[in-house]
């Protein structure tokens, strides 16, 4: 039986890499020798998110035991043995698994040395180079891909070391990949001081600037549904959308990283990325293709349409107790909660409010979209009572696409009632693993596919609409509300959903179907 699954494991993994190996762009290899350096080896998201990641693609067999090594860096003196067992606890095992956990952990090696250190690079590239001697490589194939699982502060330093010792120095063929993980800046300032300093150093096809939430699988479904469903082409416009709300809520509060947390605060964390990337796939116009470089246009036309952002739009909120974390001063006005309503100027889109809200020590966890569309004029059933028709697009926990719609109530009378229209992924795709988004990104970046990762121009955008909101913010103009800790969030900010036109929906709740 274990024979008959290693098969299959090889037989899937063979049909998926020949599958993407053909896709190669401006003559650059996408197959060879292939070295994955994981930088800050030692630290929480490598071990919580990056090696999980890699495990997951190993199992599916997306990284091939022949072809591929994986390499950690960090400060922390270890030797290779201890980090991985340090890795090994956040493996994601169970009765499925085929691939031995040890046969991965065999692909790492580990190498200490300061992040501006010389002598740990040069380390670093002669432990690499020994790989890819070994693997007898071809001149001029050779991958390799640098996570910086670390800090942004230390980004600019890091990768002017790796430039200066370990770039594969071919210019046939193979290549060099960075990916830098957010938070990209603090203001328009830093992302741009900061893209100019790794700019410098890569060219922008080398970056990839990754946000997790792209990488999820109802995000991913996002152009799809727009695009390849004719009866929503005629629907998604000012002339039908009332309203439309992107939402992230979470029941617990900083937990011990309040003071991490101060710094930034839940628009920065939240809202300026993850919220807004779902926002330019929720309202950009259809690209040429789906072709990366047509995709990220549209998203940057759609952020250049936003007009700036009035203190009358905005809800600050903050829970009770945050202060009480010892890291966090006294006198915080960091945001924990936030309601934000932008407008685009353009013709799809003028008049409608887009509700970009985010929270943590809410009443539930979720994150969602909730497209509302306008009441039914002429309405003789007197719909409006029972709510408007909704389209949410669940994106965590238990993914669904569901839309609210009035029907008849079951019976002899002619009453009117809410339903939905359910695609529940539990139910529909059972057996069906959902990847996690790391590893979907990572995949991408291996195969040299920026469509989901966040380009210059883009995060410049991204930035001129929120700076300006957050300087007044740490400025004192704008003074965040307390809340309960375990509540919907502040009053203020569903006095200003109604302000906008949204109109709530009583006594429906939403149920995820069982197995």
């Amino acid at each position: 039986m274990a024979a008959n699954g290693e098969w299959h494991c090889e037989k899937r993994a063979f049909s998926k890499i020949e599958s993407f190996s053909q896709e190669k762009e401006n003559n650059v290899t996408e197959t060879g020798c292939l070295s994955i350096i994981v930088l800050g080896a030692s630290g929480d998201l490598a071990k919580k998110k990056t090696f999980p990641a890699l495990f997951n693609l190993y199992q599916q067999g997306f990284l091939q035991l022949n072809d591929v090594h994986i390499f950690g860096y960090s400060r922390t003196k270890l030797f290779d043995d201890e980090l991985k067992e340090r890795i090994r606890g956040y493996l994601p095992v169970g009765n499925k698994v085929s691939c031995n956990v040890s046969e991965f952990l065999q692909l790492i090696k580990y190498v200490s040395g300061a992040y501006d250190s010389r002598e740990g690079f040069q380390e670093l590239d002669k432990a690499i180079s020994e790989h890819e001697t070994s693997k007898k490589s071809t001149q001029g194939t050779c991958r390799r891909l640098f996570y910086l699982a670390l800090p942004p502060s230390v980004y600019p330093q890091v990768c002017k070391m790796i430039k200066a010792y370990c770039t594969n120095q071919s210019d046939v063929g193979g290549w060099t990949r960075v990916v830098v993980e957010k938070p990209f800046g603090k203001d328009l300032a830093s992302a741009e001081e900061l893209s100019s300093q790794i700019g410098e150093l890569f060219d922008e096809p080398q970056i990839y600037r990754i946000d997790h939430y792209l990488g999820k699988e109802l995000v991913q479904n996002l152009l799809v549904l727009r695009f390849a469903n004719r009866f929503f082409l005629p629907l998604w416009n000012r002339d039908n959308i009332a309203n439309v709300q992107i939402v992230f809520r979470e029941d617990f509060g900083t937990e011990g990283r309040g003071g991490y947390f101060d710094q930034y605060g839940i628009i920065r964390d939240i809202i300026q990325n993850h919220l807004l990337q779902v926002f330019c796939l929720v309202a950009m116009e259809k690209p040429v293709s789906t072709k990366p470089e047509h995709i990220r246009d549209e998203k940057v036309k759609v952020l250049q349409s936003v007009n700036p952002i009035v203190d009358e739009d905005v809800v600050l909120g903050q829970y009770r107790g945050y202060r009480d974390d010892p890291t966090v001063p006294d006198d915080s006005n960091t945001p924990t909660f936030a309601t934000v309503i932008l407008h685009i100027h353009n013709e799809r889109w003028e008049g409608v409010p887009f509700i970009l809200k985010a929270g943590k020590a809410l009443n539930s966890r979720k994150a969602e979209i909730r497209v509302q569309f306008k009441d039914v004029p002429g309405d003789i059933f007197k719909c409006s009572k029972q709510g408007r028709n909704e389209l949410v697009i669940r994106l965590q926990p238990s993914e669904a696409i569901y839309m609210k719609l009035t029907v008849k109530q079951p019976g002899l009378e002619m009453a009117a009632t809410q339903s939905e229209l359910d695609l529940s992924y539990r139910q529909r795709y059972q057996g069906i693993v959902i990847p996690e988004a790391y590893e979907r990104l990572i995949l991408d970046t291996i195969k040299g596919d920026q469509q989901h990762f966040v380009r210059r121009d883009e995060l410049k955008a991204a930035w001129e609409i929120f700076t300006p909101l957050v300087q007044r913010i740490e400025s004192g103009n704008l003074q965040a509300i307390e809340y309960e800790a375990g509540s919907r969030g502040p009053d203020e900010a569903d006095q200003l959903l109604e302000k906008a036109g949204y109109v709530q929906t009583h006594g429906y709740i939403w149920i995820p179907p069982t197995l």
